[in-house]
């Protein structure tokens, strides 16, 4: 019946179209700088989403940027595009990211509207974080979604009023419920504690690492590369999967070896110049994996051990948090404010993504719907391991 069971949930992930297995989480940045009649945009979207343009999954050239951006991006004055006054060009970028800048005159400084249709016919939940500014200095953020793509600079009665510590909150509580990864890494979570107190030690240890190193790359002391963590946070995913079956089946020592074996040969095809990822990288990640694995399946009570577990797994997921916010410069005004408000709603997001997944097996339970625990956490787990093990190779290979 269990086996009956796993091939019905590999079955129906595999028919899950590809779109949703891969980078799930849609965003792009723009910056526009306004002076007078003059426009200056500059906008920045990372390779992993630019990929989306080409049919083989590549990363595209500037030319091919550009030429997909120049009619979804620009300004309008009193109704009328406003004119390119230079070729766009691109511009140095933070690591993984890729910048282009467009200058536009416009016939009036009145009636000036900004907009942004980049990527949302590709992917309705695309977010843009548009950043706007005046000469004078003036900063305001805005969030910019299928049902709101343009920012009217005569709304503002001439002063910069836009982001607060409502708009980070919102940000933040986004972040969790568009990001396919995160939710299902909160699903392991939920799947491996047994009792309230090991949920409190897990949510904990995770808080405590995505709140550290959200702070550290938000503030510049730390700047990853982004399509490192997008292939760790998926690393996490598989890890927590294969630690719910490891715990079911009690063979800790197998499962152990099977984690860590395909993990060194991914890093001896890197030594041969094959995938992204570092060798070392891949290594120090096999060696993690396979001693948390062993130690876990031998310890009578592993709720105090998940909780630095999680806290190692909430590291890497801070800076899959902070990919939001480190494409462009951030005014040291409104820093705390954003570092605040964006981790409040990253734990209104989670905490509603456990609270929710909780009162749903309770409420089944109460019902007498639930299936034995063992055949429920080997069903999930196997999925959490399939889909993990699916984002991890496809950004670790840019497949």
């Amino acid at each position: 019946m269990r086996r009956l069971l796993l091939l019905a949930c590999a079955i129906i992930a595999a028919s899950i179209p590809t779109d949703l297995w891969g980078h799930t989480r849609s965003e792009s940045h723009s910056n526009w700088l306004f002076d007078g009649s003059s426009v200056h945009l500059t906008f920045s979207v990372s390779n992993v989403e630019a990929r989306r343009l080409t049919t083989d999954h590549s990363i595209p050239g500037d030319a091919e940027l550009v030429a997909y951006l120049m009619p979804r991006v620009g300004a309008t004055a009193s109704g009328r595009p406003c004119r390119v006054s230079s070729p766009p060009r691109p511009v140095a970028a933070a690591t993984g990211y890729r910048r282009i800048e467009f200058l536009y005159d416009c016939s009036a400084s009145k009636g000036i509207v900004l907009h942004s249709e980049a990527f949302f016919e590709i992917v309705p939940t695309h977010v843009n974080l548009a950043e706007v500014q005046s000469a004078k200095g003036d900063f305001a953020e805005y969030v910019l979604d299928s049902g709101s793509r343009t920012i009217d600079l005569d709304a503002m009665n001439g002063k910069i009023a836009g982001a607060g510590f409502l708009t980070f909150v919102r940000m933040g509580i986004m972040h969790i419920f568009t990001g396919v990864d995160h939710m299902s890494f909160l699903l392991g979570l939920v799947l491996i504690s047994r009792r309230f107190k090991d949920l409190a030690f897990v949510i904990t240890g995770f808080t405590l690492g995505h709140s550290l190193t959200l702070a550290l790359a938000v503030t510049g002391v730390i700047r990853p590369h982004a399509e490192f963590i997008d292939a760790l946070v998926a690393l996490t995913i598989a890890l927590i999967g294969i630690e719910n079956i490891s715990v079911i089946t009690r063979r800790p020592g197998l499962l152990a070896v099977c984690t860590a074996t395909p993990l060194v040969i991914m890093a001896l095809l890197r030594v041969a110049g094959i995938g992204l990822l570092p060798p070392l990288l891949l290594l120090g990640a096999g060696l993690f994996a396979s001693n948390y694995l062993m130690v876990s399946g031998h310890v009578r009570d592993a709720s105090r051990l998940r909780l630095v577990v999680t806290l190692v797994f909430g590291l890497i997921h801070g800076f899959g948090f902070a990919a939001d916010l480190l494409s462009e410069p951030i005014p040291t005004a409104q820093l705390a404010e954003l570092l605040v408000g964006f981790n409040v709603g990253v734990e209104i997001g989670q905490l509603s993504v456990v609270i929710l997944l909780t009162l749903a097996v309770t409420a089944l339970r109460y019902a007498k719907l639930t299936l034995p625990r063992r055949i429920t956490v080997d069903v999930c787990g196997a999925f959490l391991v399939l889909i993990g093990t699916y984002w991890f190779v496809s950004r670790s290979f840019a497949i």
